[in-house]
């Protein structure tokens, strides 16, 4: 009886397969040429420096946020700069009219309205026009709304905006053209529906704030060509988007004086630091569980403050709300809030102001579950740019404030609690 052969999903069938195939010549890392590419500047300064220097020609950059936060007026007005600049630029416009645009472009300036504009949901003739004006940067708002007959599924589909994206990125890469690709969230809070979107492209920026208000912040969850931990801050006005250069000097001009429950977070966000207004609300309650409410901070990262100044002070919050929020709009992620929370919680329970009428306490560090107060990265920093605002009281982890305890005795040293202070 002949003798069985090997089938293709046995190891010597997959040996054969690949010794079969054309040996490649690995090269060392270093001797890899990484040609320079020239970035396109967009002209918006806080949007460039997420980007890591402007938009890599060739790239596919995905620009997700809430509706109405602003993502397409900070497009538009990219593409204006651009444009202006002589750049090529197309607009892409799935969701509204070519009328529609112009308003919004109206209120933006003469740049905004020298941008070609198609108004069309069709990938086929989206791609076609972009094979056909070979623009340098083209805007694709938003990539919900493309859709191709010849895939299944609706608009919006998760088959359907991974094969648009899909298309739209070798159409970059053959062409050389910059995309972004606008995208909302959902009620999960993904970026344009699937995250597999996420992987597919080059640059993720998340666009967060509140319609109510007037500050925006613009992130990097992921970027090939540059870091992810840069931020921008803009401003909504009636002409637009406005970069916040220096949001410290406006932060700090709005911090409450000598009132209970007010703290200035000395943060980092990204290479800057950023001093904001922590602001907190302590107030007796019947509900059981009391509540626990959180604006700008995490939601978790609040219960386990409240939970070590509970455990490790003489302050209790069993049975009263607590409300913290920070202060215009902005939210922050990193654990160095700790500290600023705990203080402003802590006084707002005892009725007591920190710092003094002419200048708030500021602070920052990390709280442990046993009560210690931990290094946060670039110390230097934060205090350089609380000395420049005049903030000479800063309390942060050293050896003569080793945990929670001891700087809650310095920051109300100077103060005696009223009566009724738990």
């Amino acid at each position: 009886m002949e003798e069985a052969r090997p089938t293709a999903s046995t190891s010597s069938g997959v040996g054969k397969a690949v010794r079969a195939g054309r040996a490649l010549t690995p090269v060392p890392l270093g001797q890899v040429e990484a040609p320079h590419v020239a970035r396109l500047g967009t002209g918006i300064g806080e949007f460039d420096r997420v980007l890591g220097g402007g938009l890599v020609p060739g790239s596919l950059v995905l620009l997700g946020g809430s509706p109405g936060i602003g993502k397409s007026t900070i497009v538009t007005s990219a593409l204006g700069n651009l444009s202006a600049a002589g750049r090529k630029a197309l607009y892409v416009s799935g969701e509204e009219s070519a009328a529609q645009v112009r308003l919004r472009a109206e209120r933006l300036g003469p740049a905004a309205l020298g941008v070609p504009i198609v108004a069309e949901t069709d990938l086929g003739a989206v791609i076609a026009t972009i094979e056909a004006e070979r623009p340098d940067v083209c805007v694709v708002d938003s990539v919900q709304v493309m859709s191709s007959p010849d895939l299944t599924g609706g608009p919006g589909s998760v088959g359907q905006v991974r094969e648009v994206a899909g298309r739209l990125m070798r159409v970059a890469k053959e062409r050389g053209v910059a995309v972004i690709l606008v995208g909302h969230v959902t009620k999960e809070g993904a970026l344009a529906g699937p995250r597999v979107l996420e992987h597919l492209v080059d640059c993720v920026l998340s666009f967060e704030g509140e319609r109510e208000r007037t500050y925006r912040t613009l992130r990097a969850l992921k970027n090939r060509f540059g870091s992810t931990n840069e931020a921008g801050v803009f401003e909504m006005r009636d002409e637009g988007l406005v970069e916040v250069e220096d949001a410290s000097a406006r932060f700090v001009a709005e911090a409450t004086r000598n009132a209970p429950g007010s703290a200035i977070l000395c943060a980092m966000e990204g290479s800057r630091p950023l001093l904001v207004e922590v602001q907190a609300l302590v107030a007796p309650t019947e509900l059981v569980p009391p509540r626990r409410m959180a604006n700008g901070i995490d939601r978790n990262r609040l219960a386990l403050v409240l939970a070590v100044l509970t455990r490790h002070t003489n302050i209790s919050l069993a049975s009263s709300d607590v409300f913290v929020s920070l202060a215009g709009g902005v939210r922050i992620d990193e654990p160095g809030a700790d500290l600023a929370v705990a203080l402003a919680v802590a006084s707002a329970a005892k009725g007591i102001p920190l710092g003094d009428t002419q200048k708030p306490l500021a602070a920052f560090g990390e709280l442990g579950l046993t009560g210690e107060l931990r290094h946060a990265a670039h110390p230097d920093r934060r205090l350089s740019e609380a000395q420049k605002f005049g903030l000479t009281q800063v309390l942060h982890p050293t050896d003569t404030l080793p945990n929670l305890r001891s700087a809650l005795n310095s920051a109300f040293h100077n103060h005696h609690a009223p009566a009724q202070a738990a």
